[in-house]
């Protein structure tokens, strides 16, 4: 399929079809503060790769403060489903989507959260003890509290995921098994996607080994292991420290001023919990309720008045 074709079949126009071409950047928090039009001679400028349209969307395109839809937004959508991360991707309340990874007996890298199948699925077990071609009669079993309807359906595998989103919006990939991080990476690398996705952990050495395999490192900590924590120790490695929303306000403030350039609070689902960790410096939440936070202004934040941006998606379509 040409340019021209994808071009006037999507409505959207990519630099090899025009010399010129306008750059739509989100500033602020989900685009609060204000959408601004830059005009860009070529994709080889001084601005370029072109976040929108001319390339993978990069870490560089974050806004400053940042909502992640965490497993999708478990308490909008089916968790780690397909369906479920294609709404949170078109309602476009986040600019990052959360996805939780485990490793398969002959090795491949699936999304689910828990060991076994058992709280998710129509099937019982555990996951690593399937083969891809088990995983395929797998079924996800949508929580009858979620909001709208949904169908059973089946768990995507990570490599299907990263073909349907990576490089359209950021994306979190949370390496539940250590021993997955190796096919991990190489699934990121293959793709070029190395700036364009966060590698989740709880255990430092697990992310500085992702920091030296060259991709974006992320650390989670609870809200105990908060109370020792000494993050500015892992400055040096983490791009993203993912701190309990219900940490203490000193602890909160330790990793605020850490040296970590990223720290996004965990899990937030309402207003108030969000408006807190905001006032203490954090400058991203990973929710549950994107769609609930992003038409809720934040109140008591300086510089952030609110969302004015939900609905607004990434410019290239998924596949």
């Amino acid at each position: 399929m040409t340019s021209r074709v994808i071009a006037d079949k999507y409505g959207i126009y990519p630099p090899t079809v025009f010399a010129m071409v306008t750059r739509t950047v989100l500033t602020g928090l989900t685009g609060l503060t204000s959408l601004t039009t830059l005009a860009l001679t070529a994709p080889t400028g001084p601005l370029a790769p072109l976040e929108w349209g001319g390339g993978p969307l990069t870490v560089e395109a974050l806004p400053r403060v940042v909502y992640t839809a965490h497993r999708g937004g478990a308490l909008e959508v089916p968790e780690n489903s397909m369906s479920g991360l294609v709404t949170a991707y078109e309602r476009g309340t986040a600019q990052v989507i959360d996805v939780d990874t485990r490793i398969l007996r002959d090795g491949t890298l699936v999304a689910l959260h828990d060991e076994t199948l058992d709280r998710t699925t129509a099937s019982t077990g555990p996951v690593r003890a399937l083969t891809l071609r088990e995983w395929r009669d797998v079924r996800l079993r949508p929580g009858p509290a979620l909001p709208g309807s949904w169908r059973p359906e089946r768990p995507p595998t990570v490599a299907e995921i990263l073909d349907r989103f990576g490089g359209r919006i950021m994306l979190m990939l949370e390496a539940k098994d250590p021993r997955s991080l190796r096919a991990l990476g190489s699934l990121i690398r293959a793709r070029g996607l190395t700036r364009s996705v966060f590698v989740n952990s709880n255990e430092p050495a697990v992310a500085l080994r992702a920091h030296r395999m060259g991709l974006l490192a992320q650390l989670w900590r609870s809200q105990k292991q908060m109370l020792d924590d000494r993050p500015e120790r892992w400055a040096r490695f983490v791009d993203v420290l993912d701190v309990d929303y219900k940490a203490r306000d000193r602890d909160l403030a330790r990793a605020v001023n850490s040296g970590v350039p990223r720290v996004w609070a965990h899990t937030v689902t309402t207003p108030k919990q969000r408006d807190r960790v905001l006032r203490l410096g954090c400058n991203g939440v990973i929710t549950d309720a994107p769609a609930l936070l992003s038409r809720t202004p934040v109140k008591g934040v300086k510089g952030v008045k609110g969302v004015s941006a939900a609905g607004l998606r990434a410019r290239w379509p998924v596949n």
